[in-house]
């Protein structure tokens, strides 16, 4: 493992974390992060869905393209978050509006499972179970894994939600 070495084994952790972009060359943007996460030391990169675009929610913009991807870590939560909102600043994330349109976003959804409340940090993702645009790809690559809250299948959970608006992005 990059940046793991054995003696940590015991701390590994696995983590499912949500991308997308809808600003600028969103699919360049989202891989080039997921390369960046990858090389980040603590980080192994396990799995990576399909790149799927998606209708926005919030005010108008253009559509986004959106994956997951599954990392083991030995990092805390709080510094995961931490390394997370520095990869999005560093792709030019800029926080102005709710849901408005962004070069970069990454959200830390699951973290095995953990049930955390914190004033920064909530984990599962407390939208996560709404979210088509989350589910179908974490589906891909995560179907049993269990949400700590509701006590269901990713694969279950995803049948709960209009998944419409939600395509696989050709020439993935």
């Amino acid at each position: 493992m990059r940046g793991l070495s054995p003696q940590d084994s015991y701390s590994v952790k696995t983590s499912a974390i949500a991308l997308g972009s809808n600003i600028g060359d969103s699919q360049a943007i989202l891989e080039a992060a997921v390369e960046t996460l990858a090389r980040t030391p603590g980080i192994l990169l396990t799995a990576k869905s399909s790149w799927y675009q998606t209708k926005a929610i919030g005010p108008a913009q253009p559509d986004y393209i959106n994956g997951c991807i599954l990392l083991q870590i030995v990092m805390l939560p709080q510094l995961l978050l931490e390394t997370l909102l520095n990869i999005e600043q560093k792709f030019g994330r800029v926080r102005q509006e709710r849901w408005g349109p962004r070069t970069l976003d990454l959200d830390l959804l699951l973290y095995d499972d953990l049930i955390l409340q914190t004033p920064t940090l909530q984990i599962p993702h407390p939208r996560m179970k709404e979210r088509a645009f989350v589910l179908v790809p974490l589906a891909e690559i995560a179907p049993d894994w269990v949400d700590p809250v509701s006590g269901c299948v990713i694969k279950d959970l995803v049948k709960q939600v209009d998944c419409s608006d939600v395509h696989l992005l050709l020439g993935n």
